[in-house]
């Protein structure tokens, strides 16, 4: 009131004033002004923020006019978030969004991204093209670092930290503690390199010795077979193990029999129909069980002749080995007879007490069926022993002991030193496998998993279970039959029939022991941190029982190293394992757990149910082949569908990932209808955040990525062309990248 009665009196002011009264009276004004204006732009940004916050079709209109979504600031979330800092945003660098491919810098598949958007910048153009090509690279190396580990690397880091972590101070003899001792015991280099070849020798002389080295007691050739099977999991002359008959109606457990696995290499002779030594890679084989012998201390005198005689008996047996496709062909799988009635066929083992040496304590009487799975191998494998055995003993039952004595070895192979591995490790890569050897943590891991796989489940599941685990699911699962019900079919039968079938099956986790059943499985399980060997020894009897407990049909065999969904019967079963960071966490926001974790789980539901599917309806190759059409429009330019197509399986697989998109898109606007909210990651909200946590795991390797004939990231721009979910319309030099269409 003063000032205003200031500025409407100015003929009290006192003489010399007037410049300083304007002046005041200027810087008056302008800060009215300027309050004004900052009011102003504060409201409008908060409306701007509310308007491009992405809240999800389907939530009620409340929902918009709450405020922004908190942040979350768990300490996965700020894991997540540093990772999300690296990552390409598709909305804010779009041209560069799509210059990148999966796999190692330069990498391609199909008609690769990095060459796309060509009509769209004037690749004609040498200068720009080098920038471009030089952006490309940066972005590539950039996309590169952000793209998470597979599924299966995740799951085994996420083991690790539970075997290295330590849990107050629990006795020896406690369940956990007896799989973390077996963990360390095999991380123990230093331990085991000491021991060189002894542990092994001494099992030898257990055994009753072996001529190569100077003493043997004799023993018979059934006695040590049977022992090797029911004690050591060894199988020299065939493999022994349980599964079901795919001709049969019920789920009856059987013993099945097949050709073993030969430490020979061998080809197929198509003319012939039989398998012979192969000549180029018998030279590094010969090399590597003459070092075997020379690594157990066997004279070097004697060795040609004990490795000639080896190698010989080897290429012997293997003659009536056949490959798989061969067996199919001519109907020698799945083969039912008695255990009497292959006594008759191959009398010379002792069917009826090597397998009750291998199923101890289960009953196994003659009358029991088996499942044979190469009849002609097992009767050539009968008589080609049998035939040994009648010659000389330096000539037959010799080389017969140390064929058994040297398949023991390969068995017990992963506990001896590196002098071993290293012999195994270079005839590998003689007969073309040129993969790294896996770090040492990982193979411990799968060690362990295979003595301690029950246990491991349990304590994958304490980990990994979760409410949001189960909410994610059953949203996925549901916008699965959302999105089938959508397709065009042939007819309606087949809609009802597909429909009536994914609506009867079950989706679950898979379920562990209990703890009691677990403490009486490993009740007389002995761990020693400081000897390796014998604990290998002592994974061995737990396989024993694992395969024991699948033939009395105790407990379906679970794989807790499974990273994707399986049928089994009227269950559809989800594995626990995956549910762990960075692919997921009940305390990240959900767009992060459906765009990344939902994606995958999507995409393999998909393929379990495609069978049924697109031999009923049209749409997957429809949509498939439009998809299509969109990317060779942006990488090609208008008008160029014509130049280049997809096979059929092409068009399914690129139908699988996009509507694996969408469905977990849709699964994920399910989940915020009871809650009506998400947090945020540095500032990226619902189907922003959602597609940036896509783009992470788009590269992701499984079985069926050879089909995806572009990089899926892709898809972002086909889902935005097509729907009103995304921030904001996505374009490239003021054109944009995917016009919409009807995919």
């Amino acid at each position: 009131m003063q000032s205003m009665t200031t500025e409407e009196t100015p003929t009290t002011a006192q003489p010399g004033e007037p410049k300083a009264f304007a002046r005041t009276k200027r810087v008056k004004v302008v800060l009215v002004l300027l309050g004004v204006f900052l009011f102003a732009m504060a409201t409008g940004l908060g409306l701007h923020s509310l308007g491009n916050w992405n809240s999800p079709p389907g939530l009620p209109s409340s929902a918009n006019s709450r405020a922004a979504p908190l942040p979350c600031h768990s300490p996965a979330c700020l894991d997540a978030a540093t990772r999300l800092l690296v990552a390409v945003d598709p909305f804010s660098q779009p041209c560069d969004y799509f210059l990148f491919t999966c796999g190692s810098p330069g990498a391609t598949r199909g008609r690769q991204r990095g060459k796309g958007t060509g009509h769209l910048s004037n690749r004609g153009e040498g200068e720009r093209t080098t920038r471009r090509e030089d952006r490309r690279r940066k972005v590539e190396n950039d996309t590169l670092a952000d793209r998470l580990p597979d599924r299966q690397t995740l799951l085994l880091q996420s083991i690790k930290d539970i075997l290295e972590t330590t849990v107050g101070l629990q006795p020896p003899d406690h369940l956990e503690e007896k799989a973390r001792q077996f963990y360390r015991s095999c991380m123990d280099k230093d331990s085991i390199e000491s021991r060189g070849s002894e542990p092994f020798l001494k099992l030898i002389q257990q055994l009753g010795g072996w001529s190569a080295l100077g003493w043997w007691n004799r023993t018979d050739f059934n006695s040590t077979l049977a022992l090797l099977m029911g004690q050591y999991g060894t199988f020299p002359f065939f493999s022994v193990y349980v599964g079901r008959d795919p001709n049969q109606p019920h789920n009856t457990s059987y013993i099945q029999i097949d050709q073993p696995h030969f430490q020979i290499p061998t080809e197929w002779d198509t003319q012939s129909h039989t398998s012979k030594a192969n000549t180029v890679s018998l030279r590094p084989f010969l090399f590597s069980s003459l070092q075997y012998l020379t690594l157990l201390g066997v004279p070097s005198m004697t060795q040609l002749m004990h490795n000639g005689l080896y190698i010989a008996l080897s290429s012997e047996l293997a003659k009536e080995s056949s490959p798989l496709h061969h067996r199919l062909q001519t109907n020698r799988l799945y083969q039912r007879v008695t255990i009497r009635e292959l006594q008759t066929l191959a009398p010379v083992i002792d069917w009826l007490g090597c397998l009750e040496a291998t199923f101890h304590p289960l009953p196994i009487s003659q009358s029991d069926y088996v499942l044979l799975h190469n009849l002609p191998y097992i009767i050539h494998m009968s008589d080609t022993i049998s035939k040994w055995l009648l010659r000389k003993e330096m000539m037959g039952r010799v080389p017969i002991q140390t064929y058994m004595i040297l398949s023991l070895l390969q068995t017990l192979l992963p506990a001896l030193d590196s002098r071993f591995r290293e012999t195994q490790r270079n005839l590998s890569v003689a007969l073309g496998n040129m993969e790294e050897e896996e770090p040492r943590w990982k193979h411990c891991i799968r060690r362990t998993e295979r003595g301690f796989d029950q246990l491991l489940s349990h304590m994958v599941r304490d980990r990994a279970a979760h409410e949001e685990a189960d909410d994610l699911v059953g949203n996925l699962y549901s916008a699965v039959q959302s999105k089938l019900a959508d397709l065009t079919w042939q007819d309606e039968d087949s809609h009802n029939s597909v429909l009536k079938r994914v609506k009867s099956l079950t989706p679950r986790f898979m379920a562990p022991l209990d703890k009691e059943t677990l403490a009486q499985l490993y009740s007389g399980v002995v761990i020693s941190e400081d000897s390796y060997f014998s604990n290998y020894l002592q994974s061995l009897l737990l396989e024993k029982k694992r395969r024991n407990q699948l033939f009395s049909h105790q407990h379906l065999q679970s794989d807790v190293l499974s990273v994707t969904p399986l049928l089994s019967g009227r269950d559809l079963i989800f594995p626990t394992g995956v549910f762990v960071p960075p692919l997921f966490h009940p305390s990240y926001p959900r767009a992060l757990n459906y765009g990344g974790l939902g994606f995958m789980m999507a995409k393999d539901l998909l393929h379990l149910l495609l069978p049924d599917i697109h031999t009923q309806s049209g749409s997957p190759e429809s949509v498939g082949g439009c998809v299509w059409s969109q990317y060779i429009s942006v990488t090609e330019g208008p008008g160029r569908m014509g130049a280049f197509s997809l096979s059929p399986s092409q068009k399914l697989e690129v139908w699988v990932q996009y509507t694996a998109l969408q469905v977990a898109l849709q699964a994920y606007q399910n989940s915020l209808k009871p809650h009506q909210s998400d947090t945020s990651l540095l500032d990226f909200v619902h189907t922003h955040l959602f597609l940036i946590s896509f783009t992470q795991i788009s590269c992701d390797p499984y079985p069926y990525s050879q089909l995806m004939t572009f990089e899926p990231s892709f898809l972002v721009s086909v889902i935005c062309a097509n729907s009103d979910v995304c921030p904001s319309r996505m374009t490239c030099q003021k054109k944009t990248l995917v016009e919409p269409g009807s995919c």
